[in-house]
């Protein structure tokens, strides 16, 4: 006997032959917020702020320019340009497109860092120099 592929949703139809209807409304906790926005280099620093769930606020980033990076050595940070993106671990198109997300290692005006903060999710891009 072979099985082949079969409907296994619920039907629309209730034994009596009743219509079934929708159990409720569409809450908004249940909506999802769209297609990721994620941080990109460009000329200025720019976030917005944004209403979560709670009433709490977050604040992302939408552009980047500038990045506080951490000197292990001289145990200071500092604010230093963003000059290029070189790698991004978690998606290689990533650096291409100009993404900054975490694990992303970033060359500033300081040297090669890696970006530790979640840029999207914290409002800034805090790295630590690797190089």
């Amino acid at each position: 006997m072979k099985l082949g592929a079969y409907y296994k949703g619920g039907d629309l139809k209730k034994p009596s032959g009743g219509k079934k209807r929708k159990v409720r409304k569409t809450k908004k906790k249940a909506l999802g917020g769209g297609p990721p926005q994620i941080p990109k280099l460009g000329e200025n620093d720019t976030r917005i702020v944004e209403r979560v769930r709670g009433g709490n606020l977050k604040v992302r980033l939408r552009e980047a320019k500038f990045a506080n990076v951490y000197i292990p050595k001289e145990r200071k940070s500092v604010k230093a340009k963003i000059i290029s993106i070189i790698s991004t671990p978690a998606n290689p198109d990533f650096a291409r497109r100009n993404f900054i997300v975490k694990g992303s290692v970033i060359q500033t005006e300081v040297g090669k860092a890696l970006v530790t903060s979640r840029p999207g999710q914290d409002g800034v891009i805090n790295a630590v120099l690797i190089e």
